[in-house]
């Protein structure tokens, strides 16, 4: 059974007797954000709370409240039991801890945290109605029918019961109960859209096609920006031979979301049938930037560039399929045309012959298993189409179905407010730490990171400005150039009269890695420490600026700009499963190996000289990681985060890093951490990847 959303509701009105007035308006203004769907901003108003007063058991309740509309399942599971190890009767932690752990698929724990809360609400509608589907999601059908019996002695209108009990009589195959139960939902409540939805899916699934186009029709009135019933009506109209409306559908939830997966493999699908061909191998196109590991598309894509006699490129995606799917004996046949057209003769007849042996052998299958040679789809989706999660490559030519309890996307553009896990994101490390005077704020707060020797700089060196360490770097406008070449003549005057003075070729050589002359800047800093052998930052400014010396490079940039093009992995859309550990889930972050051993070497310095500084220690993981040496990266972030335990932006590359190498369940761990901290980009992974 699909997921089935599960429902838990906000108590924005206990007080919170302990707290000191300073925490009390904070809390208050972390639960305005939280009302208000600012759930990463809710978040950094809970931890300044947890920071002053970690006794307190409401923060840890409404920052694991956050984290589940956030889809941070396992973390709101947490910050609940941390909740409850502070105050046992704090029934809504119960709750959300059950929502948590039951989209965790952990339905066992999530029955007995309901259980928990009901013993003292036993009437609460939301419990019993989350109670009920844990136990269809159990098969525990009897009791399922208990429950929702209960809600509707005590709710006889509450609609999602019917709508629940709908769902369970379907996992047991009762249709015609199914359609009884929407039929009460659509009665009692004629104003919402999902009743019409569900049942509308139904009635497709049984090929009654005209009900099924009433109904969504009216879902899409009743909610004109829910992209899976437009889908879905498209797949009812297709089946209407209504293919001019089933692309309008299409087109209409790529207009409203042009990375919806779904609608662009059912579009290319169509344009293929109607001989579009070049639009729909764009549709493919992009279906397959969005998920490579897509072969489906691959395949049909194939199949399209065939049809334009594009021959290298369709070999090109046959060979992607048959490297995943060796057993699939058409894709041979297939590739056996190809080859022959190419004047491959040798190279097809050993595809063709292949392909028969193969043939033969699985004909030679189902005949001793006694089965007939039919289509494999699951009798519970209408003829012709697949589910998303439905990976069958015999299966590609089938249209997609949208899941009818699919979750719908965040209604803000920012990336920060709403629910950000839903925002497409690239995978990329957090940039280094870098000496500057100027910082771009984040637009979500993180923490500050307090550094003795950098202090010790400001009040010692004696420099125009105040230097800053920041991975939030900001380009320098026209008249900060200029004051920065005034700042260098100055500098120059100074040292012809104290030739001696080391801070003062250090304060030159920022001012030339700022306007990026990176040459005399690393000129000054070899000075100033043939001078002081024991100025760390002069080490640490001389790594920064041949890193950057590197990096700018055009041979280097040309080879970043060529590999991110086809090596940077977007993560795709919709949910995955997060794979075993020992097995690598992210392409290699970095993009070539570069000569950084002199880089290396500075940091080292830095690291011996001064061993609590931790941006030597990030630094030169980011180094690491260009290297591939995603272990000894970790090592280096592991350092640092034991120094400042609030590093986000370490364990964000941390978890990059152990994803890397396999270890997906730290991995995704790391990135909670970071996501907790100000990181919103964790969000994204951990959504697709939990």
């Amino acid at each position: 059974m699909k997921k089935i959303f599960t429902t838990i509701f906000l108590i924005l009105s206990l007080s919170i007797a302990s707290a000191q007035v300073n925490t009390e308006r904070v809390m208050l203004i972390g639960r305005n954000a939280l009302y208000f769907e600012d759930y990463v901003l809710a978040i950094q108003y809970f931890n300044q709370v947890i920071g002053a007063k970690p006794y307190l058991a409401a923060p840890y309740y409404y920052r694991g409240m956050a984290k589940f509309f956030l889809d941070d399942f396992k973390g709101a599971e947490e910050d609940c039991t941390l909740c409850l190890e502070r105050n046992p009767y704090w029934f809504g932690a119960y709750q959300l801890r059950g929502a948590a752990r039951q989209n965790r698929e952990d339905y066992e724990g999530a029955a007995h945290d309901y259980k928990l809360s009901l013993d003292y609400l036993p009437e609460d509608k939301i419990t019993l109605l989350n109670m009920g589907i844990v136990n269809i999601e159990l098969e525990r059908f009897d009791e399922a029918e208990n429950t929702f019996q209960n809600l509707l002695r005590l709710y006889p209108d509450y609609t999602p019961t019917y709508l629940m009990r709908a769902a369970m009589f379907l996992e047991k195959g009762d249709t015609i109960s199914a359609i009884q139960n929407y039929d009460i939902t659509i009665e009692k409540d004629p104003y919402t859209s999902h009743s019409f939805a569900a049942r509308g899916v139904l009635y497709l699934q049984q090929e009654e096609y005209n009900k099924a186009l009433a109904d969504l029709d009216e879902a899409i009135r009743l909610d004109p920006y829910f992209e899976g019933n437009y889908i879905n009506r498209g797949l009812v109209r297709y089946h209407l031979k209504d293919l001019r409306g089933a692309m309008a559908d299409y087109d209409r939830v790529i207009e409203m979301d042009s990375n919806n997966l779904i609608a662009r493999f059912n579009r290319g699908l169509l344009r293929g049938q109607v001989a579009d061909n070049n639009r729909a191998i764009k549709d493919f196109d992009k279906v397959i930037e969005l998920e490579p590991s897509n072969t489906i598309a691959y395949l049909n894509r194939a199949m399209l560039n065939a049809e334009i006699n594009d021959n290298l490129a369709a070999l090109r995606d046959l060979n992607v399929v048959l490297d995943e799917h060796p057993d699939f004996f058409q894709g041979y046949y297939s590739r056996a045309q190809l080859k022959r057209r190419m004047n491959d003769l040798k190279g097809a007849e050993e595809d063709f012959n292949l392909a028969r042996a193969m043939e033969a052998k699985a004909k030679q299958r189902i005949a001793n298993e006694e089965l007939a040679l039919v289509d494999k789809s699951d009798d519970s989706q209408p003829l012709g189409t697949r589910e998303e999660t439905d990976k069958d490559i015999d299966k590609f030519r089938l249209l997609v179905v949208a899941d009818k309890n699919e979750e719908k996307k965040s209604k803000y553009n920012s990336e920060t407010r709403g629910k950000v896990q839903n925002l497409n994101a690239e995978i990329s490390l957090e940039p280094k730490f870098v000496i500057t005077f100027y910082e771009k704020p984040y637009e979500v707060q993180r923490p500050v990171y307090y550094s003795a020797l950098i202090e010790k700089a400001n009040n010692s060196f004696g420099l125009m400005w105040k230097i800053r360490v920041t991975n939030s770097e900001v380009s320098l406008n026209e008249l900060q150039v200029q004051t920065h070449f005034r700042s260098i003549e100055n500098y120059s005057k100074l040292i012809d009269e104290r030739a001696d003075n080391s801070t003062l070729y250090f304060g030159r050589g920022i001012d030339f890695m700022l306007i990026q002359d990176y040459a005399l800047a690393i000129e000054d800093f070899e000075k100033v420490i043939d001078k002081d052998p024991q100025f760390s930052l002069a080490y640490f400014a001389r790594a920064l600026a041949r890193t950057k010396q590197i990096e700018s490079n055009p041979e280097v940039q040309e080879e970043r700009t060529r590999l991110a093009e086809t090596n940077r992995m977007k993560l795709p859309v919709g949910r995955e499963k997060a794979l075993p550990d020992g097995k690598s889930v992210v392409p290699e972050v970095s993009k070539k190996t570069l000569e950084y051993d002199a880089v290396l070497k500075d940091y080292e310095r830095v690291i011996n000289l001064n061993p609590d500084f931790i941006y030597a220690y990030y630094n030169r993981a980011e180094i690491l990681s260009i290297q591939k040496d995603y272990r000894g990266a970790i090592s280096d972030y592991t350092e640092a985060i034991k120094l400042e335990p609030q590093f986000a932006e370490a364990y964000f590359n941390r978890g990059l890093a152990r994803l890397a190498v396999g270890e997906t369940v730290s991995g995704l761990d790391d990135l909670r951490k970071a996501g907790e901290l100000g990181v919103v980009e964790s969000y994204s992974i951990i959504k697709r990847m939990q």
